[in-house]
């Protein structure tokens, strides 16, 4: 009995986050509220960033015996990137993980999206995670210590998806950035990886759901047969931003129910 209470502890240790504090961005909901709550429940402290009040995001942590504290921004619109990063800091004094989980997407035919859908997909998905990335890093870097990028990817990562242009060309390109930063950081002990959620009931898939035929066609291609859960990401999550994955990096690993398989 003793042996294995050991072992359990050894195990429980590898995904122990306690003493570390985690930058969460879009952490309002959905994704990014069940990625705080999952990483407050291995121990850490979260920032929450985004640009409304986060107060239910602040309870579901506080359930968690850990601190929450709520930064206001747009990162769509955002420019001095290591202000922001500063003054999350400021709030407890480091950041050990970031998770670049804020994003949007637009629907829209390629004949007649617009320039505006294009440009704000593509300045919310993918300009603010280069730029929250390499702030922190030099946040990371300067601390010498050990650090964790964890990026939202998607299954669209790999595919074109349907009326989705801008959206898929924005997680194509958080694979690439993704693996780019990976190699560059890896000499300073800060591993870069991203989730490749499948579909998610989030709000951005409701048109889907809320769509009889295309939810239908969607479920019979998931091996799994359900719509994923935001918590789905909780064990995806805690492991990349845990010492238990200190030799991952690059990676993009898909939560998708199969979906990427069939």
């Amino acid at each position: 009995m003793a042996r294995r209470r050991a072992r359990q502890g050894a195990v429980t240790g590898l995904f122990d986050l306690t003493g570390r504090v985690a930058l969460v961005t879009g952490a309002r909901r959905g994704l990014g509220q069940a990625i705080a709550e999952a990483l407050a429940g291995a121990g850490a402290d979260i920032v929450g960033l985004g640009p409304h009040a986060m107060a239910e995001t602040a309870g579901r942590v506080a359930s968690q015996g850990r601190r929450f504290s709520e930064l206001r921004c747009d990162l769509a619109h955002a420019a001095d990137f290591a202000g922001l990063v500063a003054d999350a800091v400021g709030r407890f004094g480091r950041i050990d993980i970031l998770v670049n989980n804020a994003g949007i997407i637009r629907r829209n035919d390629v004949l007649t999206m617009t320039e505006a859908e294009w440009d704000d997909v593509l300045s919310l998905n993918l300009r603010s995670v280069f730029f929250m990335s390499r702030a922190v890093s030099v946040h990371m870097v300067e601390r010498h210590c050990e650090g964790r990028i964890i990026n939202l990817a998607s299954v669209l990562s790999f595919q074109g998806g349907v009326r989705v242009a801008s959206y898929a060309a924005s997680k194509h390109a958080i694979a690439g950035l993704t693996r780019a930063m990976a190699n560059e950081l890896a000499v300073h002990r800060i591993t870069v990886n991203a989730i490749a959620p499948g579909y998610i009931e989030t709000d951005n898939t409701a048109p889907l759901r809320s769509d009889k035929e295309r939810s239908a066609q969607i479920l019979a291609r998931i091996p799994m047969g359900r719509w994923g859960d935001p918590r789905d990401l909780a064990s995806a999550s805690v492991f990349l931003a845990s010492p238990s994955s200190g030799y991952v990096t690059g990676a993009v690993i898909p939560v998708d129910g199969g979906w990427l398989a069939r």
